[in-house]
């Protein structure tokens, strides 16, 4: 299931999709906030009205928030986590590469992630807003709860933690906090079913050799005019 491509000059769409091979910017918002703070530079697989199919490469640069003190946010404890002082800053994605599919309309995205020498992990159903296109790529904003569902189907629910956390920090007030929990019971109800994009073998799917890892453009935060295909 390697990908047939061409390798375009830019990232226009082609009436209104992006060609496989294509580069685009798939990026996340701070929370409440209109400007990026997470950005990544993807390669389409594929681009369907039914699905958004894209490659982000090992040792691709992407751009990730971090505490203005410089600490990863990881590392910092869960009180401060979501109160302190952000900034951006220039990183790498050196784990094995992920495929990060996205439905039209869909409130959250699926990731598929490997081990060294393509050993299969899991898919990670990542909560979020639903991706808004735009001429470059893809915009979202993380909604904090997820969804882990391994290759026997079994499955369990990741940062509840931070989910709460981001409540008390006033990051999601109540109604959108429900609305998060009702997206992943929607999420659930689907891999459960083993509907689309599970039931698509995307792990058997392998990146064409000839595609490069994108470049990370000097304007990554760039304002937009959102488009639809």
């Amino acid at each position: 299931m390697t990908a047939d491509i061409q390798h375009p000059r830019d990232t226009r769409p082609v009436r209104g999709r992006w060609a496989p091979g294509t580069p685009i910017l798939w990026r996340y918002r701070a929370n409440g906030r209109s400007e990026p703070h997470i950005c990544r530079p993807v390669t389409v697989i594929q681009d369907t009205p039914q699905l958004l199919a894209t490659w982000m490469a090992s040792g691709t640069p992407c751009v990730k928030p971090q505490l203005a003190d410089g600490t990863p946010v990881h590392l910092e404890p869960l009180a401060t986590r979501y109160t302190k002082p952000r900034t951006t800053v220039r990183s790498r994605w050196y784990g094995p590469g992920v495929v990060m599919l996205a439905q039209p309309g869909a409130p959250w995205s699926v990731w598929l992630f490997w081990d060294r020498g393509w050993k299969f992990r899991n898919w990670y159903v990542n909560l979020e807003e639903p991706l808004a296109r735009w001429s470059g790529g893809v915009d979202s904003e993380d909604h904090f709860l997820d969804l882990e569902v391994y290759p026997d189907r079994s499955w369990i629910w990741r940062d509840e933690d931070e989910f709460q956390e981001a409540q008390r920090a006033g990051l999601l007030d109540a109604g959108q906090a429900e609305r998060v929990r009702a997206a992943g019971r929607e999420a659930l109800a689907v891999v459960q079913q083993w509907g689309p994009p599970f039931d698509g073998r995307w792990e058997d799917w392998r990146p064409d050799p000839r595609w490069p890892v994108p470049d990370l453009p000097e304007d990554w935060d760039r304002h937009h005019r959102a488009c639809t295909p």
